[in-house]
């Protein structure tokens, strides 16, 4: 249980990803319409790259650390793969390919590795939240409901509440609400509820939703002097 949290809580950013331009409003939406938006946006997804802002809060201290950097996604088959360049206040890599979860600080020279094994479909229907993923994929995961329209940036969005069906899963994330622009069915904004208060609060900008994003991307630029280490749990 521990192992399957620390797996999350490198994947706390959330990873779906929303141009932020300012539209009309379309015609009112239901449920049913906003996640049939999805679908289609699932449809033609390939690979996206853009600028992200992640707020952490922890309630006990009633503090809020904030990692700025650029996320990458691409769909390899039926895969995801997923690496995040964060660059402020340090550098760090965090890359999801090939089944596990891996975290680079070139200042200590350290990769963490994460397998997911039994985890893997929870570990990618995280990942593809509100982009890349479909409406009826997340009905597989979530109690889904709507709370209503919400303009956030100049988008007009439905904005969805997501309980997790797995216990495992609910007992790290309590919550997740999802902001989803109602003409382009990705997701604009996401808040994942810790439990005690706390929460991630993940935003997007500079989005590219038809990048080309190279090989090279996806893999970590170690030295000879990294070296990769497995937490126990």
């Amino acid at each position: 249980m521990e192992f399957f949290g620390r797996i999350l809580g490198t994947l706390l950013f959330g990873g779906l990803l929303c141009p932020l331009a300012h539209r009309p409003a379309p015609e009112a939406c239901t449920l049913q319409c906003v996640l049939n938006k999805m679908d289609d946006a699932a449809a033609g997804f390939h690979a996206t790259q853009a600028d992200f802002v992640w707020d952490q809060y922890q309630r006990v201290v009633d503090e809020t650390d904030t990692q700025k950097g650029t996320v990458y996604y691409r769909r390899v088959g039926k895969d995801i793969e997923m690496m995040a360049a964060i660059k402020e206040p340090e550098t760090k890599f965090v890359l999801y390919k090939d089944g596990k979860v891996q975290v680079y600080q070139p200042k200590i020279e350290q990769v963490i590795v994460y397998p997911t094994g039994g985890n893997q479909n929870e570990i990618e229907s995280y990942l593809v939240l509100g982009f890349g993923g479909s409406g009826e994929d997340l009905k597989k995961s979530y109690d889904v409901s709507y709370l209503g329209e919400e303009t956030v940036g100049g988008v007009a969005t439905g904005k969805l509440q997501l309980i997790p069906k797995s216990e495992k899963f609910r007992n790290n994330v309590s919550k997740i609400v999802l902001w989803i622009d109602l003409n382009l069915g990705i997701s604009v904004q996401q808040q994942f509820f810790q439990g005690q208060g706390d929460y991630r609060l993940a935003k997007y900008s500079a989005v590219n939703l038809k990048a080309k994003i190279g090989n090279d991307v996806f893999q970590l630029k170690t030295t000879k002097k990294t070296q990769f280490v497995s937490p126990r749990g």
